[in-house]
């Protein structure tokens, strides 16, 4: 009888959580733990969005991975793919990324060992970046003639959130004036979003170098957002968005957190990494390319509100 009883109580909880989000149905969604996210859909949904806060990465994360079966530039890879930019820069650059990229997304290799080589990656390729006279026009014509896409649905989220008045914390290792450019041109930047990123300093609109320390894929819980008042809002529920491990602490400074939310997306190298992300993330999403799960909890967050 009490083997039954169990049976039922956990499905009962799994329909509870499909039932307030039907989206945790699809099969690219992966949940651990099935009454955690219950438990957590639910206060969501009867807090609002007056208490909800967005922390989240940027690239392969609010960007797609893949397009039409063609993999998307990052924003690193706007530049480094950019036939704007001379072709020395371009075999420098890929030389850099077959060096360092098997280091990042090799799931066997711990943390600790990857930030120095992550250091060294972002470092060399800033110095590269620095010989090159960047102006802002060139900006915004290499974003155009990129491959960089938004994630299906995030200006509607976009607008959702700024609507909301919901923060949305961008912090990315990637370069700050090419996120800026891509939400400008897809979407918006939006009052309610702050962006800590690698941003280039301008001299006679030429790139000159680059402002405060360098933030990479595995120190982002290290920058100084961390250590500012940004998290002093009252809003004690977390949404945080990730492609990697190394952004399960971006939300590290927010001390007076009641309950955060880990969503990652799996982007590839499913066998080997899928675990260890399951492990990690709250919800994991499988080569997925849109953000229809964020935008059906905010519509559940917002339904009764004027």
């Amino acid at each position: 009888m009490q083997m039954k009883i169990n049976y039922f109580w956990k499905h009962y909880v799994r329909y509870l959580s499909f039932h307030r989000l039907p989206e945790l149905k699809a099969g690219n969604v992966c949940i651990s733990n099935v009454d955690k996210i219950n438990q957590i859909v639910k206060k969501f949904i009867s807090d609002g969005p007056d208490k909800l806060q967005i922390v989240t990465d940027f690239d392969q994360t609010l960007t797609m991975h893949s397009y039409q079966n063609k993999r998307c530039d990052s924003c690193h890879g706007v530049l480094d793919n950019s036939s704007y930019l001379p072709d020395d820069f371009r075999v420098k650059a890929a030389k850099l990324r077959d060096i360092y990229a098997p280091i990042e997304f090799d799931p066997h290799i711990e943390t600790e060992k990857k930030a120095p080589k992550m250091e060294e990656w972002w470092t060399q390729v800033h110095e590269l970046l620095g010989t090159l006279n960047i102006s802002k026009s060139l900006i915004n014509k290499m974003v155009a003639q990129s491959s960089v896409r938004l994630r299906i649905g995030c200006d509607e989220l976009f607008k959702s959130l700024d609507k909301w008045n919901v923060p949305v914390l961008i912090i990315s290792a990637g370069l700050g004036d090419i996120l800026s450019e891509i939400l400008t041109q897809q979407s918006a930047v939006y009052s309610n979003m702050k962006i800590v990123s690698n941003f280039m300093k301008f001299k006679e609109d030429k790139m000159v170098g680059f402002y405060d320390e360098i933030i990479h894929t595995f120190n982002k819980n290290k920058c100084a957002i961390h250590k500012s008042g940004y998290f002093n809002n009252q809003r004690s529920n977390i949404i945080l968005l990730g492609d990697s491990v190394g952004d399960l602490h971006l939300a590290d400074g927010a001390k007076d957190s009641s309950t955060i939310l880990k969503i990652g997306y799996l982007n590839e190298r499913v066998d080997e990494s899928l675990e260890i992300y399951k492990n990690a993330f709250d919800i994991v999403l499988v080569k997925t390319e849109n953000v229809d799960l964020m935008n059906a909890l905010m519509k559940r967050m917002t339904d009764n509100k004027v």
